[in-house]
């Protein structure tokens, strides 16, 4: 049987750390993941937010930032100390990101489809691609 190899931490210390920083107790913050890509009229910014209640979710832009906010509820059924393993996020979160040009934040749509927030931003109109045709000379 051929040995297992350990995680290559720079330091025990990191995994210590991780331990005690309280990230398995109750209500701890967390940053919800983003994907951010572009098509030829709006940004699109989706993210992961499953067994979150999309209406206590707020989206708000400002200086061209993006921010993501919201709760999720605690579940009461089981003590903190019944539990061999809680990896189910609980607690409030709070994501920001820089978007990649202006956008028409008055325009902006959200939707919640099987977990996933999506959110469509028209892009500005100095945003957008413009074609420049070229005159041949003859």
């Amino acid at each position: 049987m051929m040995p297992r190899k350990l995680a290559p931490w720079s330091s025990w210390r990191n995994l210590d750390r991780f331990f005690e920083e309280g990230i398995l107790e109750e209500g701890f913050d967390f940053t919800p993941l983003v994907d951010i890509y572009q098509k030829k009229d709006e940004v699109i910014i989706e993210t992961p937010l499953t067994g979150i209640d999309p209406e206590k979710v707020d989206i708000s832009i400002e200086n061209d930032v993006l921010t993501i906010s919201g709760e999720t509820e605690e579940k009461k059924e089981v003590k903190k100390e019944n539990y061999y393993r809680k990896e189910i996020r609980e607690g409030s979160f709070s994501r920001s990101v820089i978007l990649p040009m202006n956008v028409k934040s008055s325009q902006a749509k959200a939707s919640y489809e099987k977990g996933i927030l999506k959110i469509i931003l028209p892009k500005a109109e100095e945003a957008k691609p413009k074609k420049i045709a070229v005159k041949v000379k003859k």
